[in-house]
């Protein structure tokens, strides 16, 4: 990934414009276990949506948990329609590196996913994560269904708790409804899945080595 140093976000009147006429393309499967990454997804399945960096690694990190049934890679939570990863990384989109679960409420939890997201990366430390500086990294949480505000609310809280008793300081984390269908946009197929298929590729998200409590109630 490359380095940014644009830590303001863009305003809506300084934005790219985008395209409205042109998508992504997007493989048939994921290349990991081969399940579509387009829905409609079988019945039962939910969807969560995080961002907290590089987006190389932080879909790894939630593949490789038991119950999720798919993982992609784009760009949410700002303005420009279907942008380029370049123009992500220009800041003057408003997107942040975002990953999207598909996943069986049967065998994981979304309680689960979230102890995941907030182990995996620092979220105290606004519009970055780590050496990488810039809008698109910064740490968002996209509520895909309004009920998953009220669990999201109690995990953070018991988080900043955790934080706070190691010495971090304010959670910065974003929390703010998605429409799927109209404010995720996909990335480039060459980033989705991109660490399995260049296992030596850069990868910067880490983590606080604070744990996070599971058994949260909404």
């Amino acid at each position: 990934m490359l380095f940014r140093k644009n830590a303001q976000m863009v305003d809506v009147a300084d934005a790219l414009a985008g395209r409205t006429d042109q998508t992504m393309p997007v493989p048939e499967t994921h290349f990991v276990n081969g399940h579509p990454m387009v829905g409609p997804w079988p019945e039962g399945m939910q969807t969560a949506v995080f961002a907290m960096g590089c987006f190389w690694g932080v879909e790894r990190k939630f593949w490789q948990l038991d119950g999720v049934h798919s993982t992609f890679v784009g760009y949410a939570g700002g303005f420009t329609p279907n942008a380029t990863y370049e123009e992500v990384c220009s800041g003057r989109t408003g997107h942040t590196e975002t990953v999207v679960v598909v996943f069986d409420p049967e065998l994981v939890s979304y309680e689960r996913l979230l102890q995941t997201f907030w182990e995996g990366h620092d979220p105290t430390q606004g519009m970055r994560q780590g050496n990488d500086v810039g809008s698109q990294y910064r740490s968002a949480i996209f509520l895909t269904d309004e009920s998953q505000r009220a669990v999201v609310e109690s995990s953070r809280a018991m988080f900043q708790e955790r934080l706070s008793a190691a010495g971090f300081g304010e959670i910065t984390t974003e929390v703010a409804p998605l429409d799927l269908a109209s404010g995720f946009f996909y990335a480039e197929p060459y980033h989705q899945q991109y660490l399995a298929k260049n296992p030596n590729g850069y990868c910067g998200v880490g983590g606080t080595g604070v744990s996070c409590p599971i058994g949260l109630t909404a």
